[in-house]
Parts: structure tokens; sequence; C-alpha cells
């Protein structure tokens, strides 16, 4: 080739090479129906934020197969607990770049790892659980991908630092993914587009948002407003976060993170004043129809932390705590071997089956707890009201006729606490045993002894 071909025939391959550094064209986002095709039936059984009661499937833990179906076995026992709206952790598969082998690593929106099982798997559990009166919502990890995620192919998804280096979250130490730029519109609308898959190609009906704090409002809110555009759905929203404009983005419920705070704190010699007063703070930050997600563990608490068993120190405890957190208000969350005492740490980076014969007495318990909660609509859309001393958590509940009185003893020790005169004097009952009950101007509980009672 001569001189004065070689230098065009440069000038192109520069020109080329730079065109293929920028990200494709892609179509226009198109915010009505993408070609995908409904499987089954909606579920039209979506439950009201006042009756939700939800349940945490860590797949890994769930059963000795770690798998879909092990979870689609299991839902009987999962609806005797009074939920509602069953949350599968990550299932899609794990990168495998800088991996540690967590669910929250996406290799790819659109598909579900080979240890959990199939797209028919996942068909078949929301057709069960549909069947049984459950929605299924699944966990979403909007703010950044695995390293090898097919998405790494367009750099300007991805944030980079001033020397064009894609890089990880900021501020974490999350050094197994990368960070999502969402100011690229090519990427929102992928991601949009995949959330839309799994709705209606597996009859999902909703997302838990994973880490929703660090991505945008703007997202949330063209997220949400894409998928409620969807015909004949009602779907279900859930941020892991506490950004008041998650509400105002469409989500439907927010982490109550300052209530487990001080849910502890109570439990390890501070006032147990604090658990209502933080209620009210954080309920502060909650528009009207909105709730909170109310806990006494989660996988991040049971895997990095501790246990209920450990952190409320022992069975009666982890019991006076949950009564606590059930009745006050919110939505109740229940997580993967809750129910039966897990002692132990409960990983998610690794498989560690619960020992579903534990602690048949504790399951029992919640059982008996949540038969009674599920029934009762003061338990669940009651009016508060307060009656808290410094050892006890207690509050009644009124709605209509009916009262739901919750007293919770937050110490390992026999306390006499002072009893309001808007208690005392009226005829109770037992809400597990019948019992008739009836309250002086003091009532003495026992090490960790908690009271749930009805008029």
């Amino acid at each position: 080739m001569n001189s004065g071909k070689l230098i065009p025939y440069i000038l192109f391959l520069f020109l080329f090479i730079i065109a293929c550094e920028k990200d494709p064209v892609l179509p226009p986002f198109d915010p009505g129906p993408k070609p995908y095709v409904q499987y089954g039936t909606p579920f039209g059984g979506i439950p009201t934020l006042d009756d939700m009661v939800m349940y945490e499937v860590n797949l890994r833990a769930f059963s000795a197969g770690g798998d879909l179906q092990g979870v689609i076995s299991r839902l009987d026992e999962i609806k005797a607990l009074g939920v509602n709206v069953v949350w599968l952790m990550p299932i899609h598969p794990i990168g495998a770049i800088k991996s540690v082998n967590s669910p929250y690593s996406v290799k790819d929106y659109k598909l579900i790892g080979a240890e959990y099982g199939t797209r028919d798997d996942l068909r078949a559990l929301t057709d069960q659980a549909h069947a049984r009166g459950m929605a299924v919502i699944m966990d979403w990890v909007a703010n950044h991908t695995s390293w090898d995620n097919p998405w790494m192919s367009h750099r300007t998804w991805y944030t980079q630092d001033g020397a064009g280096n894609i890089i990880q979250p900021p501020g974490t130490n999350w050094a197994d993914v990368a960070d999502l730029n969402f100011d690229s519109t090519p990427m929102r609308q992928a991601m949009i587009d995949a959330m839309k898959y799994w709705l209606i190609e597996s009859n999902v009906d909703g997302f838990r948002c994973d880490y929703a704090d660090g991505v945008p409002f703007d997202f949330w809110k063209q997220a949400i407003d894409s998928l409620e555009a969807i015909p004949n759905r009602d779907l279900i929203y859930l941020a892991e976060g506490s950004r008041a404009d998650h509400f105002q983005a469409g989500f439907d419920l927010n982490y109550a993170w300052n209530f487990y705070g001080s849910l502890k704190n109570a439990f390890n010699g501070q006032s147990a004043k604090g658990v209502f007063t933080t209620h009210l703070a954080e309920y502060n930050n909650v528009p009207a129809g909105k709730h909170l997600l109310r806990f006494t563990t989660n996988h991040d608490q049971s895997a990095w932390e501790n246990t209920p068993m450990v952190l409320f120190h022992g069975k009666q405890g982890a019991l006076a705590a949950s009564a606590a957190t059930i009745f006050m208000e919110g939505v109740p969350l229940f997580y993967t071997g809750q129910e039966v005492g897990r002692v132990n740490t409960v990983p998610f980076f690794s498989n560690d089956p619960i020992n579903w014969n534990d602690n048949a007495d504790m399951l029992s318990t919640y059982k008996d707890i949540m038969g009674f909660y599920s029934q009762s609509d003061a338990a669940r859309s009651g009016v508060l009201a307060d009656y808290s001393t410094t050892d006890v958590v207690m509050f009644t509940k009124t709605l209509g006729s009916e009262q739901v009185l919750v007293m919770a003893n937050t110490r390992n020790a026999q306390v006499e606490s002072a009893v309001d005169p808007a208690i005392t004097g009226l005829y109770w009952y037992d809400a597990i045993t019948n019992d008739s009950l009836q309250f002086g101007g003091t009532v003495q509980l026992y090490n960790y002894q908690y009271i749930i009672a009805r008029r």
C-alpha cells in the first residue's frame, strides 16, 4: 500500500476505534408494553399494606438443594405464618470476576442462576404461591452489576474515574461489583426492560429494591411509572432504604432501620420508651397509605451481625422482641430460619441449610401469634396508644370496639411496671390461650415475658 492510500486508511481505522468505544445506537425507549408474553393470570390477591406480612427467602439456607424447588416444597409452611408476600433474594447468575459468590453481584438480569433452577421453576413457584393467596417479589439490584455482566461492553453505562476506569460503588468495600451510571439513558431503558421481563414472563408481583438509597430518585420514579403502566397489574415496591423521596417515587415501603436499632438498645439496657419514640419519628416521614418494613432480623443482620436468638438473648427474648415489632405498626417481616430460632449466623454467600426441626415450640408460638394477628383488624390497623415504661414496651391498638394490648419486658430479670389507668380495671383475654386477664396499677413480668391480650 502506498503512502497516499495509507493515510486515509489509518484515519478510518482511528475513527472506527473511537466509534467502538461509544455506546451502540439503541432504539428509542418505548414506554408501552414490550413484546413479552404474559405468563399465567396476573395475581388478583395482592394484600393491602395494612394486611401485608412478608417472608424473606435466602435460597441457599432455605433448603438442602438451595433452589427454587426447595421454596415450592415449603410454601405451606410459609403460609402457616400468616405470610402473604414471599420475597426471593436474588436468583440471577453470579459474576465470576472478583467474586465473593454474592447473589447481589448480578451477571445477567434476564437469567436465573443454574444453582437456583430455571424460569419454569420460577413460574411454578409463582403459580403455587398465587394458588395459596401469596404474592412473590424479586430482589432487584439496580445500583451495580458484576464485572462480567454483558452490559460491561457499554462502558458509558458505568461510573468511571478520571482515568476512564470503571469503579466499584463509591464509599463501599464492594469490590466484586461495578457501579452503574444513571446518567446513561440506554442503561436506564435496559434496566426497566429487564424488570418488565420478570413481571410479564414469570408473573412475579413486584420488587424489593436493593440499596435503594444509592440510586437516584428520578430513576426510581421513571422505573415505577413504567411498571405501573403495565395493564391489569397490582404490584409491590419495597425500598431497602430510608430516603423519604422513595415514597414520592412510588415505593410502598421503606425499611425501619431506626426502629430496629431502638429495639436492640432497649433489650441491652436502654429505656424501652425509646422504641415508641423512634416509631413516631420514623412515621413522621411516611405519607398516608404507605408503610415501613418492621423486622428483628434480615439477611444482612443475620449474616454480618447476629441472629435474634443472640441479639435478644435467647428464645424468650427473641419472641418478646417480635411481639413488640409485629404489633407496633408497619409490615412485619420474617427471615429464613427466624421462626425456628436459628442461633448461628445465616450466610448468603454460601449454602448453610436451616434445620427446620429445631425449636418446634418456638415455631408453634409464632404460628399462634400470627394466627391472632392475621384475624384481628385492631392488631393490623388499630390506632396506637403508648404506655411504655423504662423496662417494658407497652401499647394498645384500638379499632372500633376491638382493642389489643401488648406488653414486652425488655429485661433479663423480673420487673414490676406501672400500668396506665386506661388499661387497669378492664377485662382482657390472652390472645393465645383465651385466659381472662385483669391488671391493677402495676404488673409483674418475668424475664423477657410478653403479653398479647384483647378485649
